[in-house]
């Protein structure tokens, strides 16, 4: 699809619904998409039913809208992982890319707008593979690693309403939860404000998970087949009983190994396109005041704890990430939350190429491998 076009145009109620409201909360049973055509009709005063709701879903996928349908997994929870970066030379700059994008264990990779130019992420099986395959980057390339595990998750979802004319993520929430504070009424949680805590990550994590659950993670890690029947369709690809996968699945979202099933938008193709991850320097006894209150602001998409790094010149230990549509936007809630509520030194890293982008590959979390080689 053409980003210069309006990718909202010919769609109507059903599909804004699809996009904005079925991002998570998917329900796990035998056929899901009955259940969705029954809230949808209520919602939208539209008759429709469940093979007409799966056509939809499809539809957005081949249209770009989705990315897939399924579960978002937990990188941080069922293996070990971290962000890191390196100073690439700009005449090695695609060569560095290519080492780095070479191992399957890297699944985000990002040119940053900073000294630190190429931002990856790293999820491995465990601490040790994880490292390994640092140290051999570092060695293939001949550029220091900095390596920045998260320590603790005070807020991270990239649910955000898209059919809309928001400058920001959740402007629209915002400006509503303003309304309702100057009108004396109360505000809807779930579009003005998150729900956050400081919760500690473990780099030593592994998931512990049964047999089942690592076959279904292995099977559902790139989507959910887009059928009426996918929880049947994957308990066929595992060679288990459909109601033993939904109960693991059910098992795996309350251990946090799955965070949420739903319709995963893309939102570059929703006109998402600036994102700043702005890093801070904050005092160490104000950290978590600090993180938990900021990541409980309705235009913060992702805020964490990660490492100061002295001997390598970071100082920061607070991220933080804005999404929006402009990047002036994205920099004027940048300035508001300087202002108000990190009044803190600060740099702000946009992206300016995505490297690469795929999801986590489960292969090597859930057999805990220790090879380290290149795809």
């Amino acid at each position: 699809m053409s980003l210069d076009a309006d990718w909202r145009a010919d769609l109507d109620a059903v599909d804004a619904a699809l996009i904005d409201e079925y991002q998570s909360g998917f329900p796990v049973e035998s056929r899901p998409f009955e259940r969705i055509a029954r809230e949808i009709a209520a919602k939208t005063g539209v008759d429709i039913d469940a093979d007409e709701v799966l056509d939809r879903v499809r539809y957005l996928r081949d249209r770009g809208v989705f990315r897939r349908f399924g579960a978002v997994l937990n990188p941080p929870v069922i293996g070990s992982s971290t962000l890191a970066a390196v100073r690439a030379p700009e005449d090695r700059f695609d060569e560095v890319a290519e080492v780095i994008n070479g191992y399957r264990q890297v699944n985000h990779n990002y040119r940053r707008d900073h000294e630190w130019n190429q931002w990856f992420v790293v999820t491995a099986g465990s601490r040790e593979t994880r490292d390994a395959i640092l140290e051999e980057i570092e060695a293939r390339t001949g550029c220091e690693v900095l390596a920045l595990p998260m320590l603790t998750d005070y807020y991270i979802d990239l649910e955000f309403p898209v059919v809309n004319g928001d400058r920001f993520a959740r402007e629209s929430g915002e400006a509503r939860s303003a309304s309702d504070s100057a009108s004396g009424e109360r505000s809807d949680p779930q579009t003005s404000s998150t729900d956050v805590s400081a919760t500690r990550i473990s780099e030593n994590a592994r998931g512990d998970l049964s047999p089942l659950e690592a076959d279904l993670l292995l099977a559902i890690q790139g989507g959910f087949p887009l059928s009426a029947t996918p929880y049947a369709d994957v308990a066929s690809e595992v060679d288990a009983r459909v109601d033993d996968v939904l109960a693991a699945v059910e098992r795996l979202l309350a251990d946090g190994c799955i965070k949420r099933i739903g319709c995963v938008v893309n939102h570059v193709v929703t006109g998402f396109t600036n994102n700043c991850m702005v890093v801070w320097n904050v005092p160490d006894e104000e950290l978590d005041e600090r993180g938990e209150a900021v990541g409980s602001l309705p235009y913060v998409t992702l805020c964490y704890h990660r490492p100061r790094r002295p001997e390598q010149e970071w100082e920061y230990n607070l991220f933080t990430m804005i999404h929006g549509r402009e990047a002036e936007a994205v920099d004027a809630k940048i300035d508001e939350l300087a202002a108000d509520h990190l009044p803190f030194s600060h740099e702000r890293l946009y992206s300016t190429e995505t490297l690469k982008q795929t999801g986590a590959r489960y292969e090597d979390l859930v057999t805990d491998s220790t090879g380290s080689e290149p795809e």
